[in-house]
C-alpha cells in the first residue's frame, strides 16, 4: 500500500506551474510633453484656436497624445500615462525699470492662465501634471529680443526705452531634472516599451540614450520645428501629428 503522505507530495508537485505576470502590457506608450515648449509652438501649428483658453489648451495636450498613438499603430489602451512638464507661476512682486512701479506676477493674466491651464490638466484621463519652479534670478530685467535690433541701427535711443521694452530674467528650473527622472523610472521599471517625448532641445539627450540602452523605442516629436542633424543619432523615430505650418 502506497504511503498516503507520498501521494499528497507527488500531487502537489505534479502540478503546472503558474508563471505571475509583473508590470504592464509590453505594448505601453508614454507621452512626455515639455509644457513651456509645447505653448511656444501652439500659437504657430494650432492658429486656429485660442492659446489663451486654458480648457482648448488642455484637451489639445490630450488629443495630440492620441493622434500619436494612432499614428504608431496602437489601440487607445496602450497609452500608459501623458506627463505634462511646466512650472507654477511666479507669486512675487517686483519693481519695474524704468518707472519705479510695483507689478504682482501673481496676479498677471499669464498667471491666471497658467493655474486655470494646470486644473484643466488635472482634469484630463491618464494626465499626469510634474510641476518645478520659475527661479526670478534676482528680480533682474533684461531687454526684449526685439528691442536689440532698432538700438543697434540707431532707430531707438536709450532714452526711448520704457518698461514695456524689458522683461523680467525668469528661468524655469527641476523641469528637465523630471524629465530625465521620469525617462529613466519608466524604462528602468519597464513600465513601457515605448516613450514619445515632445519637445525641442537636446537637454533630453542623456535621458534618450540611457532609455534606448534599456530596449526603449524613443521618439521625438518637434511639433514640425527643425531639429540639428545630430539629435537624429539618439533617438528611434521623429514623428509630429499636429497641423502642419506654413
Amino acid at each position: 500500500m502506497e504511503d498516503p503522505r507520498f501521494l499528497r507530495t507527488a500531487t502537489y508537485f505534479s502540478r503546472p506551474p503558474c508563471f505571475i505576470y509583473v508590470g504592464v502590457p509590453m505594448t505601453s506608450t508614454a507621452i512626455l510633453i515639455d509644457g513651456a515648449f509645447f505653448l511656444a509652438r501652439f500659437r504657430k501649428v494650432y492658429a486656429d484656436r485660442d492659446v489663451n483658453d486654458a480648457r482648448a489648451v488642455a484637451k489639445t495636450a490630450f488629443s495630440m497624445a492620441i493622434e500619436h498613438i494612432k499614428a504608431l499603430d496602437r489601440p487607445k489602451e496602450a497609452l500608459y500615462r501623458i506627463f505634462f512638464y511646466d512650472c507654477a507661476p511666479m507669486d512675487k512682486r517686483f519693481q519695474r525699470p524704468i518707472s519705479g512701479e510695483w507689478i504682482d506676477y501673481s496676479t498677471s493674466p499669464m498667471a491666471g492662465f497658467r493655474r486655470d491651464l494646470h486644473d484643466q490638466l488635472r482634469r484630463q484621463r491618464k494626465m499626469a501634471l510634474r510641476l518645478g519652479r520659475l527661479a526670478d534670478r534676482g528680480g533682474e530685467w533684461q531687454l526684449k529680443r526685439h528691442v536689440y535690433a532698432p538700438l543697434h541701427n540707431a532707430d531707438m535711443e536709450w532714452e526711448d526705452l520704457r518698461d514695456e521694452h524689458f522683461e523680467l530674467d525668469m528661468r524655469q528650473t527641476q523641469v528637465d531634472m523630471k524629465i530625465g527622472i521620469d525617462i529613466a523610472s519608466l524604462a528602468h521599471k519597464r513600465l513601457v516599451d515605448q516613450i514619445v517625448l515632445v519637445a525641442g532641445d537636446a537637454d533630453f539627450i542623456p535621458a534618450a540614450k540611457l532609455a534606448r540602452r534599456e530596449g526603449i523605442d524613443f521618439i521625438l516629436d518637434p511639433m514640425w520645428q527643425g531639429i540639428s542633424n545630430d539629435l537624429h543619432e539618439h533617438i528611434d523615430g521623429l514623428q509630429s501629428v499636429c497641423p502642419r505650418p506654413y
